[in-house]
């Protein structure tokens, strides 16, 4: 990552470290010299406190007070001559002191050169000042005491330039060392920090792409592992919210398209009714205007024409209740009753009084003699399958003109079946059969008044009860059949019986 926060911590780290090292030559640069010389100040100020206490006192001129001043010495690399006032050296420091006297009694006898010398402190009988001997440079204390004792100190200024610049360039190697040391650990310290970071960031964009899976699974009790419970709230929240969304649109889309579909039936309705009351409307008013006319006055001309027009009311009215039956079968106004019936006797019966509609059209209707079966399905709403099944085979009947009915009883389900001889279905038009106002011969529909709507009554009743239908070609003619849910376990069938 290009600006992670684990390179800018170490970064900052490192560029706070260099400033404060920075800082810190500058003000030794800038300081430090003079802190020392104030300091060295005081510490000559300190050996002139010791020289005129000792002189007051008993210790003068012994072995202790030297001992004493050897160790100001010997600490502080300071330079020390003393004298009395009969010109006699009471004390001469190992480390130069001697080189020193001269000095002492030019300042004495007033014969040194003072006048490059720069003063730092004056006081009662003593001098603190800075002067350059050759090359080297100097800081000294000069004077006298009221007891007639004469004394000069002096600590070289280049040893504390000198210590000076050891120290800083000691604090400069210090602090790089420091700032890599420091870098480095901030690196690991800050990657150990940003690691839940980077995994809140990764659960992040599975949440950009509706991944809700993935948990933050640290467990710091800081505000990185507060922000990962709430992440994962968060993420419970949208799986949640989404999933409401997701069943209220795919409720909302069934709803529009439930709603385009009852659109585009009632359109197809409206098209289909008007094209199918179109015919009848025009010959019932054809024949009304004829025999309002008077067109033929004979009485059998005017006996055909009520027929027509009756017959044709007639269609018009079976087709009309057709259409309302089919209507509430769809739109599921119509209540499903499952019961308990005989499925056999229920065939038999309509067979029975449809006798006289087979004798006329000359048609042999067979059924095996078959013992009670029952069946769970709606009886009044099966007994129509049925009638459309057998009229829709009397209608295409042709050839030997024959229909045979049979009962398959199965475990669980029964099959009815409803073949006739005569011409097949073609194959293009046998996933349209179901439709509604579909005729596969328009011109036979017509001739024994077919509506087409049937067939999509049979489909709108079995999907009503969940159950199975479709239709065959046979070798020489069509069988349509549909299954119901087995009552029973007994079955079988004896041996054929023509009921007409």
């Amino acid at each position: 990552m290009k600006h992670s926060i684990k390179r800018q911590f170490a970064l900052i780290f490192i560029g706070v470290m260099a400033g404060v090292i920075l800082l810190c030559l500058s003000i030794n640069h800038l300081f430090l010299e003079q802190y020392y010389i104030r300091s060295k100040t005081t510490v000559i100020y300190d050996a002139y406190h010791v020289i005129s206490e000792a002189a007051n006192s008993d210790v003068y001129g012994t072995e202790e007070f030297a001992e004493q001043l050897n160790d100001v010495c010997r600490i502080y690399n300071i330079t020390i001559c003393i004298m009395d006032s009969d010109s006699q050296m009471k004390y001469v420091s190992v480390n130069g002191g001697r080189a020193l006297e001269a000095q002492l009694f030019g300042y004495f006898f007033g014969l040194s050169d003072d006048s490059g010398a720069k003063v730092l402190r004056e006081g009662e009988g003593y001098v603190i000042q800075r002067i350059s001997v050759g090359e080297d440079e100097y800081l000294e204390m000069y004077g006298g005491l009221s007891s007639g004792i004469y004394f000069i100190m002096r600590t070289p200024v280049e040893s504390i330039r000198e210590s000076a610049k050891i120290a800083n360039r000691f604090y400069a190697y210090v602090g790089i060392a420091g700032a890599l040391a420091g870098g480095i650990l901030v690196w690991f310290a800050s990657g150990k920090l940003t690691r839940p970071i980077l995994e809140l960031n990764r659960i992040s964009e599975q949440m950009v792409h509706l991944d809700f899976e993935a948990k933050y699974q640290g467990n710091a009790h800081n505000e990185i592992g507060l922000l990962g419970e709430n992440i994962n709230k968060l993420s419970e929240s949208l799986e949640k919210s989404i999933s409401e969304l997701k069943t209220a649109n795919n409720e909302l889309q069934k709803d529009i398209e439930k709603k385009e579909r009852i659109d585009e039936m009632r359109k197809e309705f409206l098209a289909n009714v008007s094209h199918e009351l179109k015919t009848p409307i025009a010959l019932i008013q054809g024949y009304a205007e004829g025999l309002s006319e008077g067109v033929n006055d004979d009485p059998e001309s005017r006996e055909f024409y009520c027929e027509v027009i009756m017959d044709e009311a007639y269609k018009m009215n079976n087709m009309v209740k057709k259409l309302l039956t089919l209507n509430q079968l769809e739109f599921g106004n119509d209540i499903v009753s499952m019961e308990r019936f005989d499925i056999t006797a229920l065939i038999r019966n309509y067979l029975q009084s449809a006798a006289i509609l087979t004798k006329q059209n000359e048609i042999m209707v067979e059924m095996k003699e078959y013992p009670a079966i029952y069946v769970w399905a709606d009886e009044y709403k099966t007994e129509e399958v049925f009638m459309n099944y057998f009229s829709n085979a009397m209608n295409h009947c042709d050839g030997e003109k024959k229909i045979t009915v049979s009962l398959e009883q199965g475990e669980e389900k029964v099959r009815i079946s409803v073949f006739n001889t005569g011409e097949r279905i073609p194959e293009e038009s046998i996933g349209h059969i179901w439709e509604k106002f579909y005729k596969v011969d328009k011109a036979r529909t017509r001739e024994y008044g077919g509506s087409g709507v049937g067939l999509s009554i049979v489909k709108a009743i079995m999907e009503s009860m969940n159950q199975k239908y479709g239709v065959e070609n046979q070798k020489d003619g069509v069988l349509f059949w549909f299954e119901l849910e087995s009552g029973s376990k007994s079955g079988g069938a004896s041996s054929a019986e023509l009921l007409s």
